[in-house]
């Protein structure tokens, strides 16, 4: 019965459906209720068709020559001739797809691939061609039995296999074969130029998501390939911060803060190092070090070597000194009526400072007119050396007075050659002869009288011996033989500089080589500027101004110091830097806490400098005649080694200017019986120039003798601290030889000096290294017990050798 039944259902074209009888397959019905109004409804059978699918070997069940007709009108032997056919030009697409490739892998491929074995096309069956890729996927894949699923796809009870699905004009959907590894991927995602352009830009290529995980599986494998040191050259500042060096380290902030910590050096990522502990560092990671400083943009700022072929004579800058009432002023007066060019000018309409005399013979003199002797002093101490010759003006019927000398002294500092003016000799009163005699006293040793100072007699009021005065100037100018290279970048120093209304900053400044032109920018101190404009002592406007000219300079941004150098430079980003730079030190210099300069830091600072050893002192008294012991006793303090040199001595009280003379010259002031003035005192706190009051000669004699002994190079003695003899050698890694010791005279210190003896002959000289005591380490050993000694960088010590431990003293000496 279930056979009758089987084959029924095997034979049975109908399909009997709940309802309704069907006599056309693919056939299926649905209930859809329809509703109508005043409630009426009425429920409706629709049959839906569905598409009849026919598979390959669908007809392998059915009895021997039975014919089924599909939905598309073929048999089964027709659409089993049409797929053999199929499967035929498929394998020969295959074949030819394979053998282009391997052409193409054999050209391309990379070396490490191409070792591996490629599988040829050499397939028989259907099931192997469709494992292998093709270029273009066809619609219709070989038959192959283990490939079927059975799936149902209609309510047909009679289909026992389910086949592929028909799409749109009869065609059979085809799976496409899988793609290969070992073959390139399809490129994907958008490609630049540089890409677009390569040759090799078929090649498959890692993308960074790929390269990032390949890392990370080498790092955790332990397999991770160092990266190789990169060996940088660090610049290094006087300041930098530990993240700005970890930046310029290429190293992680951590690491440096570590390595610093190394050191004893507990520093924050924010805090600033110095440069050496900064270059310590740098070194320990292995990178090179090149040390800068801020300073380092001044470099170059001033010619110093300059062709003498390119040298050309110029005129004598000459400052007129002396006293307050012996005629300076009418001096000056007189020297510019003699100016041939003023004279046809109509005479001088503007005083600004400085001003230069053409002579009748065509050579000129540029005269600078300074207030007195300390604008002079202030400007050395400034380091502007403008003068070459300084007069010196002398009443004839006065003689030398206190600013007399002081001027004197002032001129002797700069080093620097004196005329001496006798002035006022149109007088009843006169007395040239005791001038030169005064001046005798405070060694101004005339020509006259055998010396090297020329002097000329004068008057200002009538004009005797001017035209004399200025060929002595200019004698003494040819004697100096000034020369200067005009065809240069200006160089200057500023006389001085006020703020005019309408005009600005207005700055007398004296060209001392080059050229200063229009339009040049320049730096002046800590001050800035273009030159906007050039006036002469004749208030004429001019486009140049040479050698030895002074001019007032239109132009600065701020008002410069008397004494500040002048110096034109090539660009206005070089000047900027460099007044920031000055503008900079200023503030912190004004900001440190002022220390006064001791007279070790004194010495110290003559030593280095490798000067003459001398002691510079300013003497200042009561009355004269202590001022006479004082200066007397001094001198006899001097030796062949050390002397007391005393710039200057004068009755009255401490004065401003001889702080000025003691900062220019690092002297000390001494006062006796005397007190500085509030503006003394003042400058003296400011520069750090050290004063010292006293009331009892011989405690100024004490002191400068203990001062001058401070100036000799100490005495080294040796002290013998005790003997030591070498029982025992013993070898200790990363120490080296150890000598087992008893201490037999004496007593042994830490980090003495030592002698190994043997056989009573020196054979090595150096330092203690290590002093133990059993395990530990001590500062000293006495006679009677046992240690532990290691030399410093020697270990060539043997049993029954011995050791003399000793001292260096320095002794202090004296002048005694």
């Amino acid at each position: 019965m279930t056979d009758n039944n089987g084959t029924q259902n095997q034979k049975k074209p109908l399909t009997l459906s709940p309802k309704t009888l069907t006599l056309k397959k693919g056939v299926g019905d649905k209930h859809v209720r329809q509703s109508f109004s005043h409630g009426r409804s009425k429920t409706v059978t629709v049959e839906v068709k569905r598409k009849r699918v026919i598979l390959p070997n669908q007809g392998k069940g059915e009895k021997k020559g039975e014919k089924t007709l599909g939905s598309s009108g073929l048999t089964q032997q027709q659409i089993q001739e049409r797929l053999e056919a199929l499967h035929g030009a498929i394998k020969t697409q295959v074949e030819e797809a394979s053998s282009s490739r391997a052409k193409i892998q054999e050209q391309e491929i990379k070396p490490s691939q191409a070792e591996e074995p490629l599988e040829e096309p050499q397939q028989e069956t259907g099931a192997e061609t469709a494992s292998i890729p093709i270029e273009q996927p066809q619609p219709f894949p070989p038959s192959e039995p283990h490939h079927k699923k059975k799936t149902v796809y209609s309510s047909y009870e009679d289909e026992d296999e389910a086949g592929p699905r028909r799409g749109k004009g009869g065609d059979i959907k085809a799976k496409i074969p899988p793609v290969k590894r070992t073959e390139p991927r399809r490129r994907s995602g958008k490609i630049t130029v540089v890409q677009a352009l390569r040759a090799d830009e078929d090649k498959p290529t890692r993308s960074l998501a790929a390269m990032r995980r390949l890392r990370e599986k080498r790092k955790m494998a332990g397999i991770e390939v160092p990266k190789q040191k990169v060996i940088r050259e660090v610049v290094i500042p006087e300041v930098i911060t530990v993240q700005e060096l970890s930046n310029r380290l290429a190293e992680r902030g951590a690491d440096v803060i570590k390595a610093l910590m190394k050191m004893g050096v507990m520093a924050t990522i924010t805090q600033s190092i110095d440069a050496d502990t900064a270059e310590l560092i740098a070194t320990e990671f292995g990178h090179q070090v090149k040390r800068v400083s801020e300073s380092d943009i001044e470099i170059g700022l001033h010619i110093r070597d300059e062709d003498p072929v390119l040298l050309k004579p110029r005129p004598p800058v000459v400052t007129v000194m002396g006293h307050v009432d012996h005629g300076k002023t009418s001096l000056l007066d007189a020297l510019r009526k003699t100016d041939v060019v003023a004279g046809e000018a109509g005479g001088i309409t503007q005083h600004i400072g400085a001003y230069q005399v053409t002579l009748s013979s065509k050579d000129k003199i540029t005269f600078i007119d300074t207030p007195g002797h300390a604008a002079f002093t202030e400007m050395r101490a400034r380091g502007a050396n403008v003068t070459d010759i300084v007069v010196l003006v002398v009443a004839a019927d006065d003689g030398v007075k206190d600013q007399t000398i002081e001027a004197i002294h002032h001129a002797k500092a700069a080093n620097v050659p004196i005329i001496i003016a006798i002035n006022k000799m149109d007088k009843p009163g006169a007395n040239p002869e005791q001038v030169r005699n005064m001046l005798m006293q405070h060694e101004i040793f005339l020509e006259k009288v055998g010396g090297d100072i020329l002097d000329v007699e004068v008057s200002a009021k009538t004009g005797l011996n001017l035209n004399k005065l200025e060929e002595t100037i200019l004698l003494q100018a040819e004697i100096l033989e000034l020369k200067a290279n005009p065809d240069r970048t200006a160089e200057g120093v500023v006389v001085e500089s006020k703020l005019e209304r309408g005009r600005g900053v207005v700055s007398t400044v004296l060209v001392q080589k080059g050229t200063l032109r229009v339009g040049d920018l320049f730096v002046a101190g800590a001050e800035y500027g273009r030159v906007r404009a050039l006036i002469d002592d004749r208030s004429h406007q001019i486009d140049a101004a040479g050698p030895s000219v002074p001019v007032e300079v239109l132009g600065f941004n701020g008002a410069p110091m008397a004494g500040d150098d002048f110096v034109v430079v090539e660009n206005e980003n070089r000047a900027r830097e460099i007044s920031e730079f000055r503008h900079r030190r200023a503030r912190e210099a004004k900001s440190a806490i002022s220390v006064r300069d001791t007279m070790e830091q004194m010495f110290s600072k003559i030593s280095e400098e490798g000067e003459v050893r001398e002691l510079p002192l300013i003497i200042k008294s009561d009355v004269q005649g202590s001022m006479e012991a004082i200066s007397g006793s001094l001198a006899r303090l001097s030796t062949e080694e050390v002397k007391v040199k005393i710039l200057h001595q004068a009755v009255g009280e401490i004065t401003e200017s001889d702080v000025t003379l003691a900062k220019a010259s690092r002297a000390m002031i001494i006062g006796f019986n005397v007190r500085a003035n509030p503006q003394a005192r003042e400058a003296a706190r400011r520069d750090g120039i050290e004063i010292r009051y006293y009331s009892i000669i011989y405690d100024v004699v004490d002191d400068i003798k203990a001062a001058l002994g401070g100036l000799l190079a100490p005495t080294l003695r040796e002290k013998y601290l005790g003997k030591a003899q070498i029982r025992n050698i013993f070898s200790i890694p990363k120490v080296g030889k150890v000598a087992g010791c008893m201490i037999t005279e004496g007593l042994v210190k830490r980090g003495s000096k030592v002698r190994l003896l043997r056989d009573n002959i020196v054979i090595h000289e150096g330092s203690l290294k290590t002093l133990k005591r059993f395990k530990d380490e001590v500062k000293e050993v006495r006679e009677g017990y046992e240690c532990g000694m290691a030399f410093e960088n020697y270990n060539d010590i043997k049993e029954n050798d011995s050791i003399e431990c000793f001292e260096i003293e320095e002794i202090s000496r004296t002048l005694d």
